[in-house]
This record gives structure tokens, sequence and C-alpha cells, in this order.
């Protein structure tokens, strides 16, 4: 399994609509509002790097999303 964070920026009042089309997919995770330079970010559990580009790729695609920053997990710990 591959986990990513995606850093999500967004048109001015779109950050709702675009949290709720990240809700339908289902390699997203969890995805949060946030304050800063971007708007949302969402973490993704997927089966390799193939299906994580097309998911980012799908990200991108969501209306209202300006751009997005892709950072790969390595590896980490969960208490």
């Amino acid at each position: 399994m591959t986990v990513a964070y995606v850093l999500i920026s967004t048109e001015i009042g779109a950050e709702a609509s675009v949290l709720e089309s990240l809700r339908s997919m289902s390699e997203v995770e969890e995805g949060y509002i946030i304050y800063g330079i971007y708007d949302i970010i969402a973490k993704l559990n997927v089966e390799n790097e193939e299906k994580l580009k097309e998911v980012v790729t799908s990200i991108r695609r969501i209306e209202g999303v300006k751009s997005t920053l892709t950072i790969l997990v390595l590896r980490g710990f969960k208490k």
C-alpha cells in the first residue's frame, strides 16, 4: 500500500464542494479544510504509485481545484 497526503489549493469559496467531492473517492481516507497556503489536506491510501497518479489526476480535475502538492509517505508510525 502507498500512503500520501495531498495539499489542495482551491478557488475562493470552493473548499466545501471540493471536500465533498473528495468524500466520494474511495482512495481518500481523510479530508480536512485547513488554514494556510493550502485550503484542504487529504490522506490517500492506494495500491501503488500508478494508482496514486490516477487519483491525484482525478483530484486536479475537480471543479474549483487550482493546484495540488503531493507528499508521498516513506515510513512512519501511528500511536
